[in-house]
């Protein structure tokens, strides 16, 4: 199955983090940084700021020349941490595959949610108005077969832009754009390619990979390969786990009904599977629902002595869809996790000590 790739970037993080809790800062020349008499340089800058020339990691004091309207600001990390931890969460919302970059940026691989619908535009969108409505900043995002076309399609779209590469038509894309776009290549790696005559991504892919490797050295192979549009490299995370899960994307929307119903059968007996297999029981069951409309739920029910019994599971999760299923609804992806696990001998014994204490008890 291709892979589907999502670069999320935040406009000019810090400063739009500014001038969100600063009315007055609004469509101003913003500087977050230092103070220019302690050495202070730019951290961010907000665009009305860049339109002076004004970059981040340049002397405060160079800002203010550019600038001399700019409004500067002394950074406030706690605050850039706050919403960076509400727009991670929201990825991860839609993926578990999340590798965070910085504050500001992350990959996303969202191909098992794109499973039957390979265009990403409205998941891209829905993303891209879920951080505007719940934490108020604006957001640029990227799309393709790999993390290099993704950054780049970021890249060119700021501010709050979405560029989507479709399948097959890396190498079309990145061929005009300069060098220096390429993930990897600063400024010493492009005064080495102008020399050699090679300005686009383009010239660079038609260049013979020995004569390249030559030029580049051991980052030849690796840079060629992007060049071409190729790009292996995975969604990592540091995730880590501590429950089974399987969710379905459906073909189409889904009302409640048989079929939705026999998806849920078949979705908690591949919980159950893992299960069994991990030699695991549960606690608790966790239903996910993501409505049409992208607005995703999730419901939980914990219950002893743990299980791993796929009609137990399916049973408890149809509980939590009746509980929120309403009348005109429709679905497009359905998901059962189980947490709260123990070992399945612990688990025996835990039902032995409940049925202890019940006798006991009457």
């Amino acid at each position: 199955m291709p892979r589907t790739i999502l670069h999320a970037d935040l406009d000019a993080f810090f400063a739009s983090v500014e001038q969100l809790d600063d009315p007055q800062l609004r469509g101003k020349p913003v500087a977050v940084g230092g103070a220019p008499e302690m050495r202070g340089v730019v951290a961010a800058a907000s665009y009305e700021a860049r339109e002076f020339g004004v970059r981040s990691a340049m002397p405060m004091s160079r800002a203010l020349r550019l600038c001399p309207q700019l409004i500067r600001v002394s950074p406030r990390f706690d605050r850039y941490g706050e919403l960076s931890r509400k727009v991670m969460a929201i990825f991860r919302d839609v993926t578990p595959l999340v590798e965070p970059l910085s504050m500001d940026e992350a990959f996303l691989d969202v191909t098992e949610h794109l499973a039957g619908d390979p265009n990403p535009e409205d998941l891209a969108r829905h993303i891209k108005k879920t951080v505007r409505t719940e934490v108020g900043l604006t957001i640029s995002i990227g799309a393709g077969a790999n993390k290099t076309v993704a950054k780049i399609a970021s890249d060119m779209g700021k501010p709050n832009g979405l560029v989507i590469v479709p399948q097959g038509e890396e190498a079309a894309f990145l061929a005009p754009l300069p060098v220096r776009s390429l993930w990897g290549v600063g400024p010493k790696a492009e005064v080495v390619l102008h020399r050699a005559s090679l300005r686009t991504i383009g010239q660079i892919a038609a260049t013979e990979l020995s004569e390249f490797e030559r030029l580049m050295g051991s980052r030849g192979q690796m840079l060629h390969e992007m060049a071409r549009g190729t790009d292996d490299r995975a969604v990592t995370t540091d995730y880590e786990r501590k429950s089974f899960g399987a969710e379905q994307t459906f073909p189409r929307d889904l009302a409640d009904g048989p079929e939705l119903r026999s998806e849920l059968a078949r979705t908690a007996g591949r919980v159950a599977e893992m299960l069994t297999h991990g030699g695991f029981q549960a606690r608790t069951v966790v239903l996910k629902l993501r409505y049409a409309n992208f607005k995703t739920i999730t419901r939980q029910n914990s219950r002893d002595p743990s299980t791993d019994d796929a009609d137990e599971i399916a049973a408890r999760a149809s509980a939590l869809l009746d509980a929120v299923v309403g009348h005109g609804d429709h679905f497009r992806l359905l998901g059962i996790a189980c947490s709260n696990l123990s070992t399945s001998g612990d688990s025996a014994k835990e039902a032995d000590q409940l049925e202890l204490g019940l006798d006991e008890g009457g």
